[in-house]
């Protein structure tokens, strides 16, 4: 029996990403989709090559896919989960000097994309001053942009969020002169939420991590709590736009109740 060729592969795939995507055009598609990238580095391994960054470029390239697809499909709020707070100790020091740069080129790219608008949601604690200058500029450069909004965590971490939220809260409390007693009364889920990095945007609706791990790392913690999850094999760098249709799909047909 005569195997599928490269070309006849090709064109069962494009078929199949055409069904999946008239499948989602009723559908019930997220405002906010989040998205861990994970994998990088097995990637790297899996092709013996030199070291980590050849995955990690691959990964920010993959990102830079991944956008356009959430754009095409009228999604209005992506956070990429870039570097967390654990990475900025957990991992080597070479590996780290080789990422900033990739990251910092990514902020700068798309910057330059159309009408987005990009926002660095994270602490700048143990980052280079080239890394925060570039994630600066971006969010500075395309403030007024009302296109796709990309959330770049970096130095990210959801319990480190939540301490810095609180000791906002705290110290403006404070400045006026309020009581520990007065602000215990007003101490609401919301007034936290107000003091998120992420305040005024809406909560993810559906968190998609490659690579097949599935946790969340210390990922929006807050943010998760009524959040779809959806985890891909595939590792990061091999992300197909099937995969995601896939997470849409899956996605559409769950029943979000909220508690009820």
């Amino acid at each position: 029996m005569a195997q599928p060729t490269d070309e006849s592969r090709g064109l069962l795939y494009r078929l199949y990403q055409a069904r999946l995507r008239r499948s989602l055009v009723d559908a019930s598609l997220p405002h906010h989709v989040a998205m861990i990238i994970d994998g990088n580095r097995r990637w790297a391994r899996q092709r013996a090559l030199e070291t980590a960054a050849h995955g990690h470029r691959a990964g920010a390239a993959k990102m830079r896919e991944f956008l356009g697809w959430c754009n095409q499909l009228g999604i209005r709020v992506v956070t990429l989960y870039l570097l967390s707070a654990d990475n900025l100790v957990g991992r080597p020091s070479e590996e780290l000097e080789q990422l900033f740069p990739i990251i910092g080129d990514l902020a700068t790219d798309l910057a330059e994309e159309g009408d987005w608008r990009i926002q660095h949601v994270g602490t700048t604690e143990g980052l280079p001053v080239a890394l925060v200058d570039s994630l600066q500029d971006a969010e500075s450069s395309t403030a007024e942009h009302t296109g796709l909004h990309v959330n770049l965590a970096v130095g990210y971490g959801g319990r480190r969020e939540i301490a810095d939220a609180m000791r906002k809260i705290v110290r403006t409390h404070g400045r006026g002169g309020g009581t520990i007693d007065d602000l215990a009364d007003i101490l609401t889920p919301e007034l936290i939420a107000q003091n998120l990095y992420t305040q005024g945007q809406p909560d993810p609706d559906l968190i998609i991590r490659t690579s097949g791990e599935q946790r969340l790392s210390d990922f929006m913690l807050w943010q998760s709590a009524h959040s779809e999850f959806y985890f891909v094999e595939a590792l990061g760098p091999d992300l197909r736009e099937v995969d995601f249709l896939r997470a849409l799909r899956a996605f559409a047909v769950r029943e979000r109740r909220y508690g009820q």
